[in-house]
């Protein structure tokens, strides 16, 4: 921080019925996985993402090389998505059954953030070829020649909230998504664990989408 500086956080405090607190005990293997988009980096991986516009050698307020109309500090400092209406909406319009649980998208990616919401008897399967990244995320990767794990393990690539749902109900609870203004997409699914927690808890299928 400069003399001047300073940092500004805020928290909020809510209540939830009993029953009603995600993640749900019943996640099991065939239930769906549903993505719902970023805007960019969000608030994570910021240590990284300077250290390589340093090395690039790039000033803040030129254009950035993946959205030549923005500022880069701009382009790189898009808002985050917050997903509470549209999450809402799906939880009251099934009375919260079609709702397991819900893994908000942050520091750590998907490797570290969806485990934390599943037993330990399965595993997330991630289709890579289902997500669309923005393409600051290819900028990243190329600049700090970046592989597919540990860009998952960073940063959201493009997904900043997922949804697990059973498959009986995932048609509807996309439909409700959309209606709510969100582009939902099935990204995976869940699977049984092999030897009851042993192996990976996330297992990827393919590789990120390039952006052209």
């Amino acid at each position: 921080y400069q003399a001047s500086d300073y940092d500004l956080a805020g928290f909020s405090v809510g209540a939830a019925e009993r029953g009603s607190i995600l993640p749900r005990a019943d996640v099991t293997p065939g239930d769906v996985l549903i993505g719902l988009a970023s805007s960019g980096v969000h608030s994570n991986g910021y240590s990284l993402v300077r250290r390589l516009v340093s090395e690039a050698g790039l000033g803040w307020d030129v254009p950035a090389p993946f959205s030549p109309n923005t500022a880069l500090a701009e382009a790189l400092l898009a808002p985050t998505r917050i997903y509470v209406k549209p999450l809402l909406a799906a939880l009251r319009s099934s009375g919260g059954a079609a709702i397991k649980a819900l893994a908000h998208i942050t520091g750590g990616g998907l490797t570290e953030n969806l485990p934390r919401v599943l037993p330990e008897t399965v595993s997330a399967r991630i289709d890579l070829a289902a997500i669309d990244p923005p393409p600051v995320f290819e900028w990243l990767a190329n600049a700090g020649s970046i592989d597919d794990a540990e860009m998952l393990r960073t940063f959201n690539c493009g997904i900043g909230m997922v949804i697990v749902a059973s498959d009986g109900e995932a048609g509807t609870l996309l439909e409700t998504l959309r209606e709510a203004g969100e582009t939902p997409s099935v990204i995976g699914e869940i699977q049984p664990r092999d030897d009851a927690g042993a192996g990976g808890a996330v297992e990827y299928r393919g590789k990120l989408r390039k952006v052209v």
